[in-house]
């Protein structure tokens, strides 16, 4: 963990930085980690429909890629010491706006009782070929 102080409506703290790697092959070539958290806040990178080795599953059904996303989201928060329950932001970015039904049924499924802020936007591509979707997510947990 790295210690940083952290203003905030121009209060200084001492704040705990805890970064969350998943050793996919993007962090190091972007210069970038899963999830970071930093006192009560912890922001989740775009996450893509990938597995474990960073191949893309489900290819062409949106639905289980939306799905494969928040199962990335889900574990990154609890490495960062927080859930789903938590998340009070998420960001959808996806390659087909008329898809949006299915993208929603998995958002929805996840976060019906959590009920976060949202956005989804196409995008004309993103990183991998086949991905439909890529989703970030914020959550607020309570103490350090």
């Amino acid at each position: 963990m790295v210690h940083r102080v952290i203003l905030h409506f121009g209060i200084a703290f001492m704040a705990e930085k805890k970064l969350v790697f998943t050793g996919a092959k993007w962090e190091s070539r972007v210069g970038y980690c899963r999830a970071v958290r930093v006192g009560q806040h912890i922001a989740v990178s775009g996450s893509a429909p990938v597995d474990d080795d960073g191949k893309l599953v489900a290819e062409g059904d949106p639905y289980l890629q939306a799905r494969r996303c928040i199962e990335i989201i889900a574990a990154a928060l609890d490495e960062a010491g927080a859930s789903i329950e938590n998340v009070v932001r998420t960001r959808m970015f996806v390659t087909d706006i008329s898809l949006w039904e299915e993208f929603a049924r998995a958002h929805q499924e996840a976060f019906a009782d959590v009920t976060p802020a949202t956005s989804m936007v196409e995008v004309s591509r993103l990183i991998g070929d086949g991905m439909l979707i890529e989703i970030e997510a914020d959550a607020i947990v309570d103490g350090h």
